[in-house]
């Protein structure tokens, strides 16, 4: 094709209007082409084939440096949500266990966990997701390529195979969902030889061991989170704050919990050295950054989780003309998902200023599907998204942290009602509850609206997903004081929130 622009240009194309020859005829292989078969890119997929649309998936995992591949379903499926709250599970079911025997189970000891059992039965239902996503696509009559995706030109893309072997695919519409991996840290000797990631740690087939996990991240505590669960030896090394973006108070209260419970914490330290001993340990050297003193210690695992970085390097994003965030990688969006060529789009943890959730990126791929085929208007609404972190006393939340709404509207226009709560499930067992606590952030005008719910204790995720939806509409203080909660649960603490960090007084819930 580089022959036809070899002569005098025969017509003009405007700006960002990249022209082939296929353009001028206006015929293309594909309506749709997603480049990325996780969560965002297989929503966006199935929803514009729902339309009547000829629509093709290119997927293709890169092995991590460990050698640790897996199949069709991106992050979540395969190294993220889904094996992760299954030994969230696993962990939660070990304190279970414990608290039993109060209540007249007799429990026959030792009790002991093995990482195979659990490993083998956790990676085959993730296999089962990935054969389920294959057939989803089939029924849809979305053609899927095990093929890794890079610009030839703006409407062409080049599919390399695992074999080397080339197919090129043209589309009127791409949509750019490759997601994103961890990240290694740089200028730190034997870093990338000696250490794994989350990318490998689901699919190990042996216990890790005695571990050490860099990064204070939610992927950092929750895996710590769930190997100390598992009764096994766990340090996390903190540089700075933990879940950074996060309601610092709720995160101090997650990380005391943690800490109380068995998990180790090595605060402001920096890992300077990696080393693999000959019994085939690893060796790790740090320094206080308080003291400037050196520690070591050896471990049978160290995990990075020192943050990720979008899979866009070898899209050839320059020859299509799309634009980044040169800082981070990301690719610049509009409210619509649209890059900097018009019929280019990108969804997922690949683009810039967007939250890194699954359920984000599956709304916003399908409502962009029904943009660009179902005759909608309507953009995703990145506001008021929930989340919950999985640590062993799990965080939920939504809307806006406290730092935040003091950030945007003055520490004088922000009410916070606050309480410690112990459940219900606890007493028996004399378990600790210290840090169960409930924060509901308001505005101090009139109406009191509720700008953000922190919650930590039991099932948090499944709390907040219901308080969510009050949120999203708009829901005041004065509403949720007329809501009659469920008795007893942890949830319906909530409802009855009245004091206030600003009166402090004791916000401890006494009574049934």
């Amino acid at each position: 094709m580089a022959a036809l622009w070899r002569g005098r240009p025969r017509f003009r194309c405007e700006p960002r209007l990249y022209c082939t020859a296929r353009a001028l005829s206006g015929k293309y292989e594909y309506d749709l082409l997603v480049v990325g078969g996780g969560s965002g890119g297989l929503a966006c997929a199935k929803e514009a084939a729902q339309f009547g649309n000829k629509v093709a998936v290119l997927d293709y995992v890169d092995p991590s440096p460990k050698g640790t591949k897996w199949g069709i379903g991106g992050t979540c499926v395969n190294v993220g949500c889904i094996p992760k709250k299954l030994m969230h599970h696993a962990a939660l079911l070990g304190s279970a266990l414990k608290d039993a025997q109060h209540y007249g189970w007799s429990i026959p000891q030792p009790v002991t966990h093995d990482w195979s059992t659990m490993a083998e039965a956790i990676q085959n239902h993730v296999k089962s997701l990935n054969w389920g996503h294959r057939r989803q696509l089939q029924d849809k009559k979305v053609k899927y390529f095990n093929l890794k995706g890079s610009f030839v030109d703006a409407h062409t893309i080049r599919g390399l195979s695992k074999a080397g072997q080339e197919t090129l695919l043209t589309a009127e519409n791409i949509v750019l969902a490759t997601g994103g991996r961890p990240a290694y840290p740089a200028n730190i000797p034997g870093a990338l030889e000696h250490g794994i990631t989350s990318d490998d740690l689901f699919w190990l087939k042996k216990s890790p061991g005695k571990t050490l996990l860099v990064g204070a991240s939610y992927v950092s505590l929750e895996c710590a989170g769930f190997l100390t669960g598992l009764r096994l030896d766990t340090t996390v090394m903190v540089r700075s704050i933990p879940l950074r973006g996060f309601d610092q108070q709720m995160a101090t209260l997650v990380t005391d919990y943690m800490e109380a419970h068995g998990t180790r914490f090595l605060k402001k330290c920096s890992p300077t050295k990696v080393e693999k001993m000959e019994d085939g340990r690893v060796r790790v050297v740090w320094k206080h950054s308080d003291s400037g003193k050196e520690g070591t210690d050896e471990f049978d695992t160290l995990m990075w989780a020192v943050g990720r970085q979008p899979d866009t390097k070898t899209l050839n994003l320059e020859t299509a003309g799309v634009k980044i965030n040169s800082a981070a990688g990301k690719i610049i969006v509009d409210a619509s998902e649209a890059t900097s060529v018009p019929h280019i789009y990108a969804v997922g943890d690949i683009t810039e200023g967007r939250p890194e959730l699954t359920p984000t990126a599956i709304a916003a791929g399908k409502l962009l599907a029904r943009r660009l085929f179902g005759q909608s208007k309507e953009l995703m609404d990145y506001d008021n998204v929930p989340t919950t972190v999985f640590t062993p006393l799990e965080y939920g939340c939504v809307g806006l942290s406290e730092e935040q709404a003091s950030s945007h509207l003055g520490p004088d226009n922000v009410e916070v009602y606050h309480a410690f709560y112990k459940p219900l499930e606890f007493y028996v067992p004399g378990r600790d509850a210290a840090q169960c606590y409930i924060k509901m952030v308001c505005s101090r005008a009139h109406e009191q609206r509720i700008l953000g719910l922190h919650f930590i204790g039991p099932n948090a995720g499944e709390v907040i997903q219901g308080f969510a939806l009050g949120i999203k509409c708009g829901a005041t203080y004065s509403q949720m004081l007329k809501t009659v909660g469920i008795h007893p649960t942890c949830a319906e603490e909530v409802t009855k929130l009245h004091i206030t960090k600003r009166s402090g007084l004791d916000a401890t819930v006494t009574g049934c």
